[in-house]
């Protein structure tokens, strides 16, 4: 790898599939599902449009992927709390049921990787990835609500 950006690059390509192996007890919800319900449980109730905004996506790709929702019981439209025209949707009990559920599963498996790490270094490791994340987000001009 000729420049450390190269090196970023091969191992964040690996990451996306590690972390999937290593929350073997998670619920499995695909990711489309366990992001739409976390950004929905951090903001409330979100129309398409706002779903839209938020991800960059096409409204047809989240038609899809809330109706695969819907069909699973995690979340439910209802009306505009503030009075609007778009009906919005709202996780579920089985919704936050199962988003507990695979986050506790993905943690737990990074809990696995990283059980050799001093503590010092992870929360420098997690400190890095909320900056990259951070950056990413101020480039593209979608914030991600943190806690």
């Amino acid at each position: 790898m000729e420049k450390p950006t190269h090196l970023i690059e091969f191992e964040t390509m690996l990451l996306g599939r590690y972390v999937q192996l290593s929350a073997r007890n998670a619920s499995h919800l695909d990711r489309s599902a366990y992001t739409l319900l976390s950004r929905i449980r951090m903001e409330g109730p979100m129309s398409i449009g706002q779903l839209s905004d938020a991800f960059g996506l096409d409204a047809s790709t989240l038609n899809r992927q809330t109706a695969a929702m819907l069909r699973a019981g995690l979340v439910e439209r209802i009306p505009d709390p503030d009075g609007g025209i778009a009906r919005k949707f709202r996780i579920t009990r089985e919704g936050e049921h199962s988003l507990d559920a695979e986050r506790t599963g993905n943690i737990q498996g990074l809990e696995r990787v990283m059980a050799g790490w001093d503590p010092e270094e992870v929360a420098a490791f997690a400190g890095y990835l909320k900056r990259f994340n951070i950056d990413i987000e101020n480039l593209d001009g979608r914030p991600w609500p943190r806690p």
